[in-house]
């Protein structure tokens, strides 16, 4: 089994700002692995469905961003995943927007989400994909933001190559999806 957890605020207020780009990789990935991620559930809206042979629970949390950690822990108890079955995916603010990585493990980053669940869970060893969003101006600002028409463009692009990127770790393990999209860089076709 894998839990992948989205990270966002919730509400309507949130729904298309940078900082929900985890929340909107969720819904995107839902629709691939059959899973409406609808269930009130540990503190967040949850989804399950299957990959192959493998049960995927998808995870929105509605504790807000900075409380993500008890979301988080709540679903690991309630479906006894353990750290290596877990996958978060948030906003990056030191990725240029466009980029996607993958690592196993790590620190937060100043990223107060990530951090919420390293305090919660007591380590920072759980897989996570980190999307950019690039950094302009005061940081709170911009990752409550919306996404500018421009981006909006590619945003469809960089949340079905995170999908797949998702997919390939849950199929392949970590290291291979690391492998063939650590590099992936959106590029705008010429015009």
């Amino acid at each position: 089994m894998k839990l992948v957890v989205g990270l966002g605020n919730p509400g309507e207020k949130y729904r298309f700002t940078r900082h929900n780009i985890g929340f909107m990789f969720i819904e995107r990935l839902s629709g691939t692995v059959g899973a409406p991620v609808t269930r009130k559930r540990c503190y967040s809206l949850v989804g399950e469905g299957f990959l192959d042979d493998l049960k995927i629970v998808l995870a929105k949390p509605q504790t807000y961003m900075n409380l993500s950690g008890l979301a988080v822990s709540a679903l690991s108890d309630y479906y006894r995943a353990d750290i290596a079955d877990l996958l978060v995916v948030c906003d990056d603010l030191d990725l240029p927007f466009g980029r996607i990585r993958l690592r196993p493990k790590g620190g937060s980053g100043g990223h107060r989400g990530l951090q919420s669940i390293i305090t919660t869970l007591g380590s920072s060893e759980f897989p996570r994909l980190r999307v950019g969003i690039g950094k302009s101006g005061e940081a709170v600002d911009y990752v409550l933001g919306r996404f500018t028409a421009e981006d909006e463009v590619m945003l469809a692009s960089i949340l079905s190559i995170g999908v797949e990127a998702v997919i390939t770790a849950c199929r392949d393990g970590l290291e291979p999806a690391m492998n063939r999209f650590n590099g992936w860089e959106f590029v705008p076709e010429e015009a």
